[in-house]
């Protein structure tokens, strides 16, 4: 990123340094074995912060095209993953009163995993979601699902279409939007008058406060706090009026928004509260985010310390799960197969793959009682409590857990 960088969201020429984490191949960008001998695309993972809206941000070196027709995230391979959609949609439905003549647009759907739940309700749906081999999951659990990127330009068809919505909703969808005003423009034009949004999103004060430098990669094209996000959302005639905080992903945020036109809706307390707390934590003083940089190298320290100590004890290590945030850790932090023997995970599409950068196999999970390793690492630790207990087997064999963010902790189950 050079000073001709721009900020996506309003223009300001982007200078000032957030975190740079070296060269990282994409995140999901798995290998097979015929590739493993091939030129392999590595791309600056160097975020920045705009010194006029504090939008976090990473500059987008690759088409969306190229990252999300084809995906190997399946949101259903996390049985917490599926309670949390499950108690959400529960909860949506009885707050907004929604009913078989509502309609729920979900951005992003991806296999299903929620809107499965409206459609159980028998309650109309519609997913939005670009991966083909993703959305066709969808489709095969009943969910209909429009193979497609959401900008501005679908949402106009989908209103010419009578296809406004009462809940439009995204979980984890909008850090991965490069074009953020022409999406934001976009839920403006296809939400009903009296209609809301909830977007869900990792907590950028999480991000900072717990040294979460792993939830960083190309296909996260933005990092928000509150206010980042109500400035982004009020700019195209959204107001976000309440807020809650989730535990999710190390530490997410709910937003509920609806139009500016919309007088019944009033701030919520524990919004005026959060945005209190942000500013009380300087969130719009640049001086704030000097400090996350250092932190995420002594983080880095701590890591190589503890495998170089256990491979000197000649201890054997290995990764649970293949996820995103994982690839940027072992890739930052140099971590092949010389400290990592392999890494097991529970989506079929994943296993038998390698992956990008450290060309670590992936194996099932099975492969874990077989090898009876001393040490294993937890890539996906936001998941780390449901990952514990279905491997808790490995106190047959004297096995522990490590789980590498904030810093390194070792576990006995």
């Amino acid at each position: 990123m050079t000073s001709s960088t721009k900020c996506r969201f309003c223009g300001a020429f982007l200078t000032n340094n957030f975190v740079d984490l070296g060269m990282s191949p994409l995140c999901e960008s798995y290998l097979n074995t015929e590739q493993l001998n091939s030129m392999e695309p590595f791309y600056p993972l160097h975020v920045f912060v705009c010194d006029k809206c504090f939008l976090v941000q990473l500059e987008e070196y690759v088409d969306p095209q190229d990252i999300f027709t084809e995906y190997a995230y399946f949101s259903s391979f996390s049985d917490s993953w599926l309670k949390h959609a499950k108690q959400y949609v529960d909860m949506i439905v009885q707050r907004l009163a929604l009913s078989k003549s509502s309609y729920v647009v979900e951005l992003a759907s991806n296999d299903g995993y929620l809107l499965q739940n409206f459609v159980e309700k028998q309650i109309p749906c519609l997913g939005i979601e670009p991966a083909k081999n993703v959305a066709k999951v969808a489709e095969e659990k009943g969910v209909p699902t429009l193979t497609e990127f959401f900008g501005e330009g679908l949402a106009k068809d989908l209103a010419l279409e009578q296809k406004q919505a009462d809940l439009i909703l995204g979980n984890n969808v909008l850090a991965q939007v490069p074009d953020l005003n022409d999406f934001v423009k976009g839920m403006k034009i296809l939400l009903k008058p009296q209609g809301i949004i909830t977007m869900e999103f990792p907590h950028l004060i999480s991000l900072m406060k717990e040294n979460q430098f792993d939830t960083i990669y190309h296909e996260h094209f933005s990092y928000f706090s509150l206010l980042s996000v109500e400035t982004v959302f009020s700019a195209h005639g959204l107001t976000v009026f309440d807020v809650e905080t989730l535990p999710t992903h190390g530490g997410s945020l709910r937003i509920y928004a609806c139009h500016s036109e919309n007088i019944n809706k009033s701030e919520s307390a524990a919004l005026a509260e959060l945005r209190e707390s942000e500013l009380s934590a300087g969130i719009d003083k640049l001086s704030t985010y000097v400090i996350f940089e250092n932190n995420v190298k002594e983080t880095k320290r701590k890591l190589l310390d503890f495998l170089i100590s256990a491979k000197r004890k000649e201890k054997t290590i290995v990764g649970y799960g293949a996820p995103g945030k994982g690839n940027t850790l072992l890739n930052y932090c140099g971590i092949r197969t010389d400290f990592l023997d392999y890494t097991v995970d529970r989506n079929p599409y994943k296993q038998g793959m390698f992956l990008p950068g450290t060309h670590i196999p992936i194996y099932e999970p099975d492969k874990i009682k077989e090898t009876q390793p001393d040490y294993v690492l937890i890539l996906p630790w936001n998941f780390k409590d449901e990952i514990m207990g279905q491997m808790s087997y490995i106190a047959e064999w004297g096995g522990k857990f490590v789980v590498p963010i904030p810093e390194v902790v070792v576990i006995e189950p």
